[in-house]
């Protein structure tokens, strides 16, 4: 399914720079290569806070559908949204050569929210709010679209000197692990804001968890450290 977006809340210019890389969203040695090797590191952090098997999942900003087949696999029943049609035509096509079924929609989450608000138990959200103009209006967008008692995931990029060093000047300029440009240090989340516009969005903060990447190795893992990259949970209250 295809649906027009009405919302202003994208940046143009990002949604190019990552349509640009559509091709090769799915080459584990390609442009993509750390997203890959977080997807397991992101999964596993879902899976272990929420039930996927039969509940019904929303994947904003999905790209070219790591997350949202992986989801799949796990018995969830995926929908997934972008605004890149690119990225999207990449991900039905995966997911044609893969056998995965995922409803992939090119989409806002607003949009979606007036269209089915209240219709999903979990909703993920990763490496997107550091790429729009208005991430809190994403959040409260997320919180629209859970049911009472619904868990959402998010993950973005601390505003720290030491992500700077290391997602800007280190993968981008030094190891050459993402394209120049990738990230813009001014948009970086500091987890404080984050949990202000859950608390706006009446949504409660579980959980925030560090994720590193160690590239020596390709490898991600959970840790203490949310000072680069963090993963959040939180969770919609049952009752209002």
């Amino acid at each position: 399914m295809t649906a027009t977006s009405t919302s202003n809340n994208f940046d143009q210019a990002e949604l190019d720079k990552f349509a640009a890389l559509a091709n090769r969203w799915w080459d584990a040695d390609g442009p993509q290569k750390p997203l890959h090797a977080l997807n397991p590191v992101r999964l596993r952090y879902v899976a272990e806070r929420a039930a996927l098997r039969g509940a019904k999942v929303l994947d904003i900003g999905c790209g070219g559908g790591l997350l949202s087949e992986a989801l799949a696999k796990e018995g969830a029943q995926v929908t997934a949204i972008d605004l890149a049609p690119e990225l999207v035509k990449v991900a039905r096509l995966h997911g044609l050569e893969s056998g995965v079924q995922v409803d992939y929609r090119v989409q806002s989450a607003e949009d979606l929210a007036a269209d089915q608000p209240g219709a999903f138990d979990v909703v993920t959200c990763m490496e997107m709010l550091e790429h729009v103009p208005d991430p809190g209006a994403i959040v409260g967008a997320c919180q629209r679209l859970l049911k009472p008692g619904g868990k959402l995931f998010l993950s973005t990029i601390n505003r720290t000197p030491a992500a700077f060093a290391v997602a800007v000047v280190g993968a981008e300029y030094i190891a050459r692990l993402l394209p120049r440009g990738t990230h813009h240090y001014q948009d970086f989340i500091k987890p404080a804001e984050l949990g202000g516009w859950l608390r706006e969005a009446g949504l409660q903060l579980q959980d925030v968890s560090g994720m590193a990447y160690e590239p020596w190795r390709n490898r991600a893992r959970l840790g203490r450290r949310t000072d680069i990259n963090y993963l959040a949970f939180a969770v919609k209250p049952e009752q209002a």
